[in-house]
């Protein structure tokens, strides 16, 4: 099975995913870096990141956001008002979008999609909210469709997703407490029909205790679910 067909994912820890599209594109999805315990020790990002792309404004979604759009000239994509917060934090390329939106980068069309979660930053002391939660489909030219949920549990919307967009790559939160645990992924995995599931937003803190080996137990298919650790490369 080719199902990547030359796209390489790559799962940092937490949220944070690095898309390199044959195209020569690096994406990189919801940037949490320094802070992230889960991060892999001594991992280097490319020599160019083209894109950041951002799920919701939660700390653990976007702390590096500025640095990595700083030192490597990336644009942020975004939820019209988080992609209008970091601009007025000094990034200079910044695009905002909103639920059902696309945008063309090279190798790729952006999609935010719909997510149940919330969306906030925090400033001295106070919750800045920053517009909608959202996921991302990444239709890759000639390749396949990568479906990032961002931060959710499962809704009975996933169902559309799956009609428009037919992800072949779903990339579920799994860890439960601040998002979906196993019970609900397995639910959204009978929605949205993927041929490979990448588990996230798990281990990272105490809270988090689903684990990819339930979720593996509670699909039709275990196969379908990676086993991998931070750092790894999706194959299929």
């Amino acid at each position: 099975m080719n199902l990547l067909k030359g796209t390489r994912v790559t799962w940092l820890g937490h949220a944070t995913v690095l898309v390199q599209l044959p195209s020569g594109t690096n994406l990189l999805i919801d940037p949490f870096i320094e802070h992230n315990p889960k991060y892999p020790k001594g991992f280097a990002l490319p020599e160019k990141i083209d894109f950041i792309l951002l799920t919701h404004a939660h700390f653990d979604h976007t702390a590096d956001v500025l640095p990595v759009a700083q030192k490597y000239g990336a644009t942020v994509v975004a939820m019209v008002e988080l992609a209008q917060y970091f601009a007025g934090k000094g990034v200079t390329h910044t695009i905002g979008m909103n639920l059902g939106g696309t945008v063309q980068v090279p190798g790729a069309a952006v999609t935010l999609v719909e997510a149940k979660h919330s969306s906030s930053i925090e400033e001295g002391g106070i919750s800045l909210y920053l517009g909608e939660a959202a996921g991302i489909v990444l239709t890759v030219e000639g390749g396949p469709v990568l479906y990032h949920a961002g931060d959710t549990t499962v809704f009975r919307d996933m169902e559309l997703i799956r009609e428009l967009y037919a992800p072949d790559v779903a990339m579920l939160p799994i860890g439960g407490h601040y998002t979906m645990g196993p019970k609900e992924a397995a639910l959204a995995v009978r929605f949205l029909q993927p041929q490979l599931i990448l588990p996230l937003h798990w281990g990272t803190f105490p809270p988090l205790t689903g684990t990819p080996q339930e979720l593996a137990k509670l699909v039709s298919d275990p196969e379908i679910v990676a086993l991998v650790a931070p750092g790894d490369v999706l194959s299929a």
